[in-house]
């Protein structure tokens, strides 16, 4: 973390509470960075720092879009990524013994909120009894026309890591047989995983993402509502207040170590 800040030359710098501010909309209306090499080496290191900082993955995603046509306000926001990394150098994700098996995983969707092309971002994190173990931040391949089809192509991402993790763990003889429980706070999503019968303004959802219904009638999957003030992945969506985004840090298990 330390060669993040020296390749920011920041390492005087004052912490932040947030890697991200909540009313700073990225936009691509400003000045092109006069050192684009600078900011993809720092990327670059931020991204492998999330491999046990889930806390940074959404910070970090949106700025990977900016990559190739990055200006003046994207480098003001890698900034304040480092100045968090700076106030949150001795934390990181716990991993204790537990005696469960059973696998639940929450799934978030912030539709429609990049405002330079209105695609949705997608986040989930999986759980291994208490344990995260598996987690991503990501924007959406298409334009979601509602918030329902935003909500339910995220519940297909996390479905499909959750359907892999079950696959690895029945290898190793470690799956406790139980439904894994898929935990979204969008009625209209969880209602067509077990609704037959597809409602018309449901159409334009592509095929391919209605496997999570199978999966349901399978057993397989449980998926249940979850309320916006106990959804876990909302970290991994968009940017949160300070104390929003302390309370759900703490809960995914990114936690200051002892020395």
């Amino acid at each position: 973390m330390g060669d993040i800040l020296n390749r920011a030359g920041m390492t005087d710098c004052n912490p932040l509470t947030t890697p991200a501010a909540v009313s700073q909309a990225v936009s691509t209306s400003s000045q092109p960075h006069e050192n684009p090499t600078q900011y993809r080496r720092i990327i670059g290191a931020l991204q492998y720092l999330t491999i046990t900082r889930p806390d940074l993955s959404y910070a970090v995603n949106r700025l990977c879009h900016f990559m190739h046509s990055l200006t003046d306000e994207h480098w003001v926001l890698v900034k304040r990524v480092v100045r968090y990394v700076k106030g949150t150098l001795d934390y990181g994700l716990r991993i204790s013994s537990s005696a469960s098996t059973t696998i639940h995983a929450f799934s978030d969707s912030d539709w429609a909120g990049c405002p330079v092309d209105r695609k949705s971002t997608s986040g989930y994190a999986v759980f291994l009894g208490d344990n995260l173990i598996s987690w991503l931040s990501q924007k959406q391949r298409t334009v979601a026309r509602s918030s329902t089809e935003a909500e339910y192509k995220a519940l297909a991402d996390v479905a499909i890591e959750v359907t892999w993790v079950v696959s690895l763990l029945r290898e190793l003889g470690l799956h406790s047989g139980q439904p894994s429980t898929l935990w979204c706070e969008n009625l209209g999503a969880t209602y067509l995983c077990v609704n037959p019968v597809f409602h018309v303004r449901t159409k334009h959802v592509e095929i391919d993402y209605h496997f999570v219904r199978d999966k349901v009638a399978s057993g397989e999957f449980i998926v249940n509502f979850v309320s916006t003030k106990d959804q876990l992945a909302d970290i991994l969506t968009k940017p949160l207040p300070g104390p929003r985004f302390t309370a759900l840090r703490g809960k995914l298990n990114v936690v200051l170590h002892p020395p």
